[in-house]
C-alpha cells in the first residue's frame, strides 16, 4: 500500500516511516501542511498519517480540503491534541481514526493494519481466492496449507491485485503501490515482478490475467481466461 506521512517532527516521522516500510508499504513524507495538500492533489494514497500541528497549513485544513475534493484515502490523525473537542472536529472532518501522542509504535501499526483492512476487505484480516490465502497483517500467503515464499515486492503486488479482485488494476496503480517519490520501477521491472509472482502462484488455481495495454486482473482459473 502507498502511505503519506504528514508530520513535522523528524524523529517521529522517521520512526513511523521505518515501521511502515518494514511492513512492506511505499511511504512518502512531508513536514508542512501545504506540501501534504499538494501531495494529495498529485498522487494517490491508500492511507494518510496526519499530524494536526503542521506549519503553513494545519492538519485539519489539509483534511477538510482533501475530503472536499473527494479524497478517499483512509486518514489516521496522530497528534498531541487530546481534547474531546479536537477529536470530534477531526473525526467529523473526515478522519477515520485518532491517535494521541505519545503512543506505542505497536498500537500505531495495529491501527494502520485495521484501517487498511477496512479499506480493502471490510476489516477482514485474510484475503482468499481459490486455494490462495493471504494474511494482510502478517504479510504471508499460502496455497491451501503450504506457505508461499513471497518477497516484500511480490506480496505488495499480490495485495494490490487481490484487494481489487475481479477489477482491472492498471500498471500505473501497481507502480504507485510499489514505489514512493525516491523509488521507481521500470516497465521491464514491473513485467519481471509480475512474471515471478505468476510462477509462485502456480498450483493455486489463481491467475493474473493481462489486459493488453490496460493492466491486470487477478481471478480464479475457470472464471475467465488463463494468463497471457
Amino acid at each position: 500500500m502507498r502511505i503519506l506521512i504528514a508530520e513535522d517532527d523528524p524523529a517521529i516521522a522517521s520512526g513511523l516511516s521505518d515501521s511502515l516500510i518494514e511492513s512492506g508499504h511505499a511511504v512518502d513524507r512531508v513536514n508542512r501542511g501545504n506540501d501534504a495538500d499538494a501531495a494529495l492533489r498529485d498522487d494517490t494514497y491508500d492511507l494518510v498519517v496526519l499530524d494536526l500541528g503542521l506549519p503553513q497549513l494545519d492538519g485539519l485544513s489539509v483534511l477538510r480540503r482533501a475530503r472536499s475534493r473527494g479524497e478517499s484515502a483512509a486518514v489516521l490523525v496522530v497528534t498531541a491534541r487530546e481534547g474531546v473537542g479536537e477529536r470530534v472536529r477531526a473525526l467529523d472532518s473526515g478522519a477515520d481514526d485518532y491517535l494521541i501522542k505519545p503512543f506505542v509504535l505497536e498500537e500505531f501499526a495495529a491501527r494502520v493494519r485495521a484501517l487498511l483492512r477496512r479499506r480493502v476487505n471490510q476489516g477482514i484480516p485474510m484475503l482468499s481466492i481459490g486455494r490462495l490465502r493471504i494474511d494482510l497483517a502478517g504479510r504471508r500467503g499460502w496455497n491451501e496449507d503450504v506457505a508461499l515464499d513471497l518477497t516484500g515486492r511480490e506480496f505488495a503486488l499480490l495485495d494490490a491485485l487481490l484487494s481489487r479482485r475481479g477489477r482491472l488494476v492498471s500498471r500505473e496503480q501497481l507502480t504507485q503501490t510499489l514505489c514512493n517519490w525516491e523509488q521507481d520501477i521500470t516497465n521491464n521491472g514491473l513485467d519481471i515482478a509480475i512474471h515471478r509472482l505468476r510462477r509462485k502462484l502456480e498450483g493455486t488455481d489463481v491467475t493474473i490475467r493481462t489486459i493488453r495495454g490496460l493492466g491486470y486482473v487477478v481471478e480464479e482459473i475457470g472464471s475467465g481466461e488463463r494468463s497471457s
